[in-house]
């Protein structure tokens, strides 16, 4: 399994959008259930921090994730254009690789 982890910080009055177009069922996991690769979206709210985030993607390989970013290129520009405005900071931390 291959998972895509990204960073954010959200505003107080733009929260409840964030979460969702972020979580499971939102925006982006409806995009990425387009592809029989993907697998789960993880939406995790800091506890210590107010309006910090994170997703994990989760994907069959990195090469099928790869793949999807080719496919729905397009399709990906214009959802985050769109939830642009809903985030301060986004920060992809990495793409990580499921041991074992």
């Amino acid at each position: 399994m291959t998972s895509v982890i990204w960073e954010f910080t959200v505003s107080a009055e733009n929260r409840q959008s964030f979460e969702s177009a972020y979580d499971g069922n939102g925006v982006w996991a409806q995009l990425f259930r387009r592809d029989p690769a993907y697998r789960e979206t993880i939406l995790l709210r800091d506890d210590a921090e107010a309006g910090r985030y994170f997703t994990i993607d989760v994907w069959e390989d990195k090469d099928s994730y790869t793949k999807f970013q080719e496919h729905f290129a397009d399709e990906y520009k214009k959802i985050d254009a769109e939830c642009e405005r809903l985030t301060q900071s986004e920060r992809r931390i990495g793409l990580f690789e499921r041991l074992g």
